[in-house]
């Protein structure tokens, strides 16, 4: 007859089993991950960060061999579609592709749904970009910064630009112009960038700083006229547009913003470094890297810790702009 197990040894043994089948299912659904489709939340309509999503979605899908679905979630300067992902289960089953604006956020309103650091695990810095197009509708008779300035100086002008949302990068580019030329165009803020610029060919608006990706193809048709260029140097698929400095506009330098990949806070760690492992790599295609430059952008791929310092930075830049322009966060 054997000897029977001590039962302190026995309670060792059991809890430690446990522990074991606990995590288990937890390191099997990283080593396997993704193991079915993934939600890829962009909190913005047609262009910008959909557009940038989309591009990566099927790079990614092809890699890991499963579908990597964009959800466009627009609304509120892109806090619906935050706040969707921040209270999503942290499995890395839903993400958040986002812009610049995402930062800009926590500067212009009091309160949000979420904080913005804290129920946010960032990923990866996926593009980066160069300045907004100062873009105008032939329909008006600016051939140029100053003449637009003129134009808005009379006491009938009635000029208004239009962006993707309040607190976006290209509002506050408009804000800041208005402060630094000394002029009042409205405001007119559209659900997404596609939208604003709809509304720019459309004449419902007169005016909008836009992303060469959404701007620059009606801009070569004749659609829209460019008038200058917010990049410190001109552009060089517009070498012939003056830099807003150029222009006579003293001390304007506003790039255009970037595009970023986002988890919910708590995912686990090895899930964001395999997911930033997958974008990394999909940037080094040449494909892909193509597909980027032609929308005006430069692929980046940097690591969650590089990523984290530059939104902290940012969202400090941001906060400067906006008191620069004077805008009261509501």
């Amino acid at each position: 007859m054997s000897a029977p197990v001590h039962e302190p040894m026995s309670r060792v043994i059991l809890v430690f089993w446990l522990m074991c089948s606990a995590l288990w299912p937890l390191s099997a659904s990283c080593d396997t991950y993704p193991s079915r489709p993934v939600r890829v939340i962009v909190p913005f309509s047609a262009g910008g960060p959909d557009t940038v999503a989309r591009v990566m979605a099927q790079a990614l899908a092809a890699q890991t061999g499963q579908p990597f679905v964009v959800d466009n979630r627009p609304g509120a300067n892109g806090i619906i579609g935050a706040e969707a992902v921040a209270k999503s289960r942290p499995d890395g089953y839903t993400l958040l592709m986002t812009s610049s604006s995402f930062i800009v956020n926590p500067s212009m309103y009091r309160k949000l749904p979420y904080d913005t650091l804290k129920d946010f695990a960032p990923v990866t810095q996926v593009t980066a970009a160069g300045g907004l197009l100062l873009v105008a509708s032939p329909s008006i008779p600016a051939q140029s910064v100053q003449e637009l300035i003129a134009l808005a100086r009379k006491p009938d002008s009635r000029l208004s630009f239009g962006s993707p949302g309040v607190g976006n990068t290209n509002h506050l580019t408009g804000e800041l112009f208005n402060a630094r030329a000394g002029i009042r165009m409205l405001h007119v803020p559209y659900k997404g960038g596609g939208q604003a610029i709809s509304a720019l060919l459309a004449g419902d608006v007169q005016v909008a700083f836009a992303s060469s990706a959404l701007s620059l193809p009606y801009v070569k048709a004749g659609r829209l006229r460019a008038l200058a260029y917010t990049g410190r140097a001109r552009a060089s698929y517009l070498p012939e547009v003056p830099t807003m400095m150029e222009a006579g506009v003293p001390d304007f330098e506003v790039d255009s913003g970037w595009h970023g990949l986002y988890l919910p806070a708590d995912c686990p760690g090895d899930i964001v470094a395999r997911l930033q492992g997958e974008v990394r790599a999909a940037l080094g295609d040449s494909q892909v890297r193509e597909r980027i430059a032609a929308l005006g952008l430069e692929p980046v791929g940097s690591t969650p810790a590089e990523f984290r310092l530059f939104v902290q930075a940012e969202i400090k830049k941001y906060a400067e702009m906006v008191r620069a322009a004077g805008i009261t966060p509501e």
